[in-house]
Order: C-alpha cells, then structure tokens, then sequence
C-alpha cells in the first residue's frame, strides 16, 4: 500500500470554532469548506484536519452524533516551551501542563472550543 496523505476526521458541535482554533493557533488554512465540512491543511504538518458538523447525512448513520471522544490530535515540535508561551500569550489555556515522562516525551495539552485535546510533543534525546 501506498498512503498518499494522512487525515484526521473529528465531529465536532461547531466547525467554525474548530476551525478558528486550529487555524488561529496551529497555522492550518481552510482548504474545502461546504456546509458543516472543512478540510484544513498545513504547510509543514504530515496530516489535514477534516471538521465534519455532528449529524451530517455524509456520515453513516450511526456515526452521525457521535463526537471526538477519546481522540487526542498530537503534534510533534521543536522549542515546547516557546510554544507553551506563544499559547498562553494567544489566550489559549494549557489544560495539560508541561510535564516529562521518563521515555524520554515531554507534553502539554491544549484543548479546542469543541472539547477536542490537542497534544504537543517534543522528544529529548536520552
């Protein structure tokens, strides 16, 4: 098999808000937009974002009313405490403080207007 891209599908409540989080504080722009779907992109990530409105008829139906539930969006940077500042800065609220486990992961977490965690993570060299 060949994968030609990757892309994370989220139903959320609100798309606009979604939207407006990830583009506002993550650099992601809209690439296809109709009513209740966007599909957002990045100039460096190696994954889209795709925000579909909870129970829209493009979804089977019994997926249409469940929300991104146990889902984390994760993505690995460099410098997570300037990112951590640059966040706070934004207004956005760290839900998760930067911590490090012992395998050598350092994290913090963030979450959208939808309730969606967003994680990012730098790895240290052990």
């Amino acid at each position: 098999m060949n994968v030609l891209a990757s892309t994370v599908s989220l139903t959320v409540d609100d798309v606009a808000a979604s939207s407006r989080f990830f583009a506002e504080h993550f650099g992601f722009t809209e690439q296809m937009a109709a009513e209740g779907f966007v599909s957002l992109g990045h100039e460096t990530a190696k994954v889209a974002i795709v925000l579909l409105q909870a129970g829209i008829e493009v979804l089977p139906e019994n997926l249409r009313q469940r929300r991104a539930s146990g889902v984390i969006v994760a993505f690995t940077v460099e410098n997570l405490e300037a990112e951590e500042k640059r966040l706070r800065d934004e207004g956005v609220e760290i839900t998760m403080p930067l911590r490090e486990e012992p395998w050598g992961e350092r994290l913090l977490m963030v979450t959208d207007p939808n309730g969606v965690p967003v994680e990012l993570v730098e790895w240290v060299q052990q």
